[in-house]
């Protein structure tokens, strides 16, 4: 059986998406349902306000699931409140999730695996946040390339807690013309009723997409679209990745024209633009994803943006504390998946220097964390000998009083090299 869906430029608009009945058959069925739950375990995550974990989730559903699956088909299945958790932001602030219980996360992920097929081939182009098959990578791409055209004034918009502040009866709107299952319709409703468990009291909203569930993503790209397509309409240029959209055109008082255009559309959404993290603005220095553009004789060029860099060095300064007692080889093993990471994301980078930058400066750093643990003397000289250094080198590093930072540039580089450091799995950057 087929579950076509038309596509948004090619329908009259006062026509609903058909994505098919019977999603929720789909959904649960066997083998979609173990991929979601290969997912879910893959994302490992905390518990929900049920207290099980993802192994206790998976005793419980052995003898359960089959009372929830009924619940689900008959439309009676109420699910749980999310846990409200705080975590820190890289720039200082402060992010709230909602985390769905494992078994939420599970339906989430199952019902998300059937609805994307469906849904995503509707959205703009020019969206890439949370897609199949497109990434922050490639939206950043696609800003180098409309500055490379002549556009280089970014209207820079960013949502004021945007998930926060999802309206629930505009997004089941806009749900509503896309699909006509309408036990699914209910479903994704019950999800946004369900609220948030705080200080052991649950509170209900009107607003808000709880970050931490496999379908808030999804969602956000349903509501958001209708901005895409009024922009595209308007022959405009932009790259949008989840509430971060950029609008590229090529002067300042246009993009003064598209801020506004932006915030009135925003506005019918019940959503509010971020004035203090928004701005019409030269695109050169501006972050987007985390990368900045830069020109050097007329080429626009990516690079990592300097609140990348300098967080980079935080984490790799908390990997690195002094006082945990570790050994270098310890310390390199950490650091490792970190750099991997970091270094795969900002693979785009146009800026080897700066990469080689920051590969000495770690170096330098494990030097002189090396140089306390041998502390001076004795155990240093022999040490350094060992190593390879001649007489007179293991004599002025073990003997030089200078703070260990200091001491651990000059003669220490010759020893403790580039080479002793790939020796020790040290991963580079450039």
């Amino acid at each position: 059986m087929r579950y076509p869906i038309s596509d948004e430029v090619n329908r009259p608009q006062d026509e609903p998406y058909n994505a098919g009945q019977g999603l929720l058959e789909r959904a649960f069925a066997r083998e979609n349902l173990k991929q979601a739950w290969k997912r879910v375990k893959a994302n490992k995550g905390a518990a929900g306000v049920d207290g099980l974990n993802i192994d206790q989730t998976a005793e419980h559903l052995l003898t359960q699931w089959v009372v929830i699956r009924e619940q689900l088909m008959s439309g009676v299945y109420r699910p749980s409140p999310v846990r409200r958790v705080v975590i820190p932001k890289p720039d200082g602030g402060q992010r709230e999730l909602g985390i769905p219980t494992v078994t939420d996360r599970l339906i989430q992920q199952a019902l998300l695996q059937v609805l994307q097929p469906l849904l995503d081939p509707t959205f703009s182009e020019h969206s890439y946040g949370f897609r199949p098959g497109r990434s922050a990578q490639d939206a950043v791409l696609a800003a180098q390339r409309q500055v490379s055209s002549g556009r280089k004034v970014v209207v820079d918009v960013d949502l004021e807690k945007f998930f926060d502040r999802v309206d629930h009866d505009i997004l089941m709107g806009r749900l509503r013309k896309r699909i006509t299952d309408r036990a699914v319709i209910r479903l994704i409703r019950a999800y946004l009723d369900a609220g948030t468990l705080i200080n052991g009291v649950v509170e209900k909203s009107r607003c808000g997409a709880p970050q931490g569930g496999p379908l808030s993503p999804l969602l956000a790209n349903v509501l958001l679209d209708e901005v895409d397509r009024e922009l595209e309409r308007r022959g405009h240029c932009f790259v949008r990745y989840a509430d971060d959209a950029n609008v590229y055109v090529r002067s300042h008082k246009a993009g003064e024209r598209v801020m506004a255009l932006l915030k009135r559309l925003y506005d019918k959404l019940h959503l509010s633009v971020n004035a203090s993290k928004s701005a019409v603005a030269s695109a050169f220095g501006r972050k987007f994803l985390g990368y900045e553009l830069w020109s050097a004789r007329g080429e626009v060029k990516r690079a990592a943006s300097y609140k990348a860099q300098k967080q980079f060095k935080q984490r790799i300064r908390w990997y690195t504390r002094r006082s945990c007692g570790r050994s270098l080889q310890q310390i390199a093993d950490e650091l490792r998946p970190y750099i991997l990471g970091w270094k795969a994301y900002f693979g785009l980078s146009q800026t080897p220097a700066v990469w080689r930058e920051l590969d000495e400066w770690m170096r330098h750093r494990l030097r002189a964390i090396q140089l306390k643990q041998w502390g001076r003397g004795t155990t240093t000289y022999r040490e350094l000998r060992a190593l390879g250094a001649n007489i007179q080198v293991a004599q002025k590093v073990a003997g030089n009083t200078c703070r260990w930072w200091r001491n651990s540039r000059l003669d220490l580089n010759r020893v403790l090299n580039i080479a002793w450091f790939d020796r020790l799995g040290l991963v580079r950057l450039s």
